[in-house]
């Protein structure tokens, strides 16, 4: 049996993949989460043959989630679903060891098919974008690999520091001590070999992170 966990916010699209992939794959387990850390914490606990993970999700948002799920998990094949068909970033999604990207407005017999098709090793991208990716480049690679090792916590911070925020704004935002945020802009300066929030800035701006919500 192939365990299949569907990582998305929205209980609609979680029951249409569920429905789509029911139909055409009756052998899959499908388990579902909400926000990255109840799917890290599914991850953690279960065998999981293949994750289908939604790019804006509370606690993805964009990159984030799936930089940090692969840092944790390795060996386990990524498919994203978003809704942004934009060239440009699957091409970064593949390139940081995504196997796949569904597009949310893809038919029910297209997603079984990107399914399939990754459970059997492949990759899968929709026709639409497949001959316009770019080729990732190793700056942006080793970028990636230093955002993934940052805790969501830091990640959030990092972000506010991107939109020009002070350590008093971000703790207030993030309902933490001024002091608490000055240990994580140290953190993050450290992991990401920085030493000041203009290179922060930059990074952040360079993966293209959201506001976290």
């Amino acid at each position: 049996m192939i365990t299949l966990l569907i990582a998305d916010d929205h209980p609609l699209y979680r029951d249409a993949l569920r429905g789509a992939l029911s139909l055409t794959l009756p052998d899959l387990i499908l388990r579902e989460a909400g926000d990255l850390n109840t799917t890290v914490d599914i991850l953690e606990k279960e065998d999981i043959d293949l994750l289908l993970l939604d790019l804006h999700m509370p606690g993805s948002h964009d990159m984030f989630g799936l930089l940090h799920i692969r840092k944790l998990f390795p060996e386990l094949p990524v498919a994203v679903v978003s809704g942004t068909e934009d060239a440009t970033l699957i091409s970064k999604i593949v390139g940081v060891g995504a196997l796949g990207f569904i597009p949310k407005t893809a038919s029910s017999g297209d997603i079984a098919n990107a399914v399939q098709s990754i459970l059997d090793g492949d990759i899968w991208l929709p026709d639409s974008v497949s001959e316009e990716l770019e080729e990732v480049d190793e700056e942006f690679s080793e970028l990636a690999d230093q955002i993934a090792t940052l805790t969501p916590s830091q990640y959030k911070v990092l972000c506010y520091m991107r939109d020009g925020l002070l350590n008093k704004q971000i703790g207030y935002n993030l309902d933490i001590a001024e002091a608490t945020v000055k240990a994580h802009v140290t953190a993050i300066f450290k992991k990401l070999g920085i030493n000041n929030r203009t290179q922060a800035v930059l990074i952040a701006s360079q993966l293209e992170l959201e506001p976290p919500k």
